[in-house]
């Protein structure tokens, strides 16, 4: 598994198809870039698809710093000029896409295209920050295994988490949360809860933009999908039904059909 080493910390990432584009996946907090395992299957036949993790997730160095939104976009910026690979179209999920958000902003010579999947120009509302410091104190002092079951609903959707036929896939994103170092994602939670506001800066983004949200997301709604919407000029919105926060797990041939119509437009 290749790493890298950017901004004092080793980065995991994979490196798959080819193609005169290149894609770059940036997954959701708690998770890794295996949540874009059907996208990349799907479009490394035409592009070449890079997906990484961020620091203290999946199989990247794990750090006590370094774990806000702005320099995990630092993160983003220096893996992207690192291999070589801007202007590329970039996709990022969730706290993904705040990252996509803000590299746009500060680094619009690295971005050729933003695809933004269940994700936020917004701060976090009072009463969930309140929500997840309680989770994330749980976690911390008691393990992950404790809250799992309060972060799954949060995730997804409740089509994909009341189909009896995907239980033994719900069970292995559920292991992947809870095998997470607690020390390190309790501070990538914080970072995440803490953002800023970027929605007053989006206006000035001027890349060719797709908004995808799960029609069941509690997490990131569609109204907030809707935010990124109306202050991106050009942006294109999707709503996916039966899709939760991880619309790329649950309905992942919605997504591709998406992402496809977008990119050859």
């Amino acid at each position: 598994m290749p790493h890298i080493d950017i901004n004092g910390v080793s980065l995991h990432y994979t490196d798959e198809g080819t193609g005169p584009e290149t894609i770059v996946f940036s997954h959701g907090l708690l998770l890794d870039g295996t949540i874009f395992a059907h996208q990349i299957k799907h479009l490394k036949n035409r592009y070449r698809c890079i997906c990484y993790d961020h620091r203290g997730q999946g199989a990247s160095e794990c750090t006590e710093h370094g774990l806000d939104m702005d320099a995990l976009t630092e993160d983003a910026a220096a893996l992207i000029e690192a291999l070589g690979v801007g202007p590329c179209h970039f996709v990022g999920l969730s706290m993904g896409g705040f990252v996509g958000l803000r590299l746009a902003i500060a680094r619009p010579d690295l971005v050729k295209s933003l695809i933004l999947i269940n994700t936020s120009a917004a701060a976090e509302t009072l009463p969930k920050i309140m929500q997840y410091r309680l989770l994330n104190f749980i976690a911390r002092n008691f393990g992950l295994n404790v809250v799992a079951g309060q972060v799954m609903p949060v995730m997804f959707g409740k089509t994909y988490l009341n189909d009896p036929a995907r239980t033994e896939e719900r069970n292995s994103w559920r292991a992947l949360v809870v095998n997470n170092d607690r020390m390190t994602i309790t501070r990538a939670v914080k970072g995440a809860i803490n953002r800023t506001c970027v929605r007053e800066k989006i206006c000035d983004i001027d890349h060719p933009t797709l908004i995808i949200v799960g029609e069941e997301d509690i997490t990131t709604p569609p109204d907030k999908a809707q935010e990124i919407h109306m202050s991106v000029k050009g942006s294109q919105l999707v709503v996916v039904p039966r899709a939760g926060h991880i619309s790329t797990v649950e309905e992942p041939a919605a997504v591709n059909i998406a992402i496809d119509d977008f990119l050859r437009a």
